[in-house]
């Protein structure tokens, strides 16, 4: 097959969008990306008041493959990929991931799941498993059940919302 690579979102805002591996030059766009998100408390199951440096060490933990959705001229999103669990787990991949809140809804989001599973793939996971998916997360429920990710278990009121108080969380999985 010859030609233009496929985009990665059908937003016609995004033309430019590619993901590539993160730097270390990259930290404080990050750290943008993650402030609002942490500070809300609403879907990342760390500390509300941690500092950039918590932050931005835990995104980048020594065992983290760390990425970033760049577009418009900066960078739109970040996510990085684990193994799950450590020895006989060590098949499985994990993730996180998290959207510039001014790139929201333009399909930012959907362009790194899809990256991070080829992503894993070449990594050689079998299998993508998201442990926490808080359930009040609408959006982000929606978008891993369309990219083939299954709620495989309900975890009851384990994630403290800081509006609803105790909600449920979902185990989700797929195949590579």
């Amino acid at each position: 097959m010859t030609g233009r690579p496929l985009p990665l979102t059908n937003d016609p805002r995004m033309t430019d969008l590619h993901i590539r591996p993160a730097t270390p030059a990259d930290r404080d766009a990050i750290w943008a990306i993650l402030e609002p998100i942490l500070r809300a408390g609403a879907v990342f199951a760390l500390p509300r008041d941690g500092t950039a440096e918590q932050a931005l060490a835990a995104w980048f933990a020594p065992d983290h493959r760390v990425f970033v959705a760049a577009g418009e001229g900066r960078v739109l999103g970040s996510y990085y990929l684990r193994a799950n669990q450590r020895g006989a787990g060590d098949h499985v991949a994990n993730g996180s991931y998290a959207t510039h809140p001014e790139a929201q809804g333009r399909g930012v989001a959907r362009a790194m799941g899809l990256h991070s599973f080829e992503a894993a793939r070449a990594a050689g996971f079998s299998a993508m498993q998201f442990n926490l998916v808080v359930a009040t997360n609408t959006r982000a429920v929606a978008l891993w059940t369309s990219l083939g990710l299954v709620a495989v278990g309900r975890l009851p009121g384990v994630f403290r919302h800081p509006v609803h108080g105790p909600v449920d969380a979902w185990v989700m999985h797929r195949f590579l």
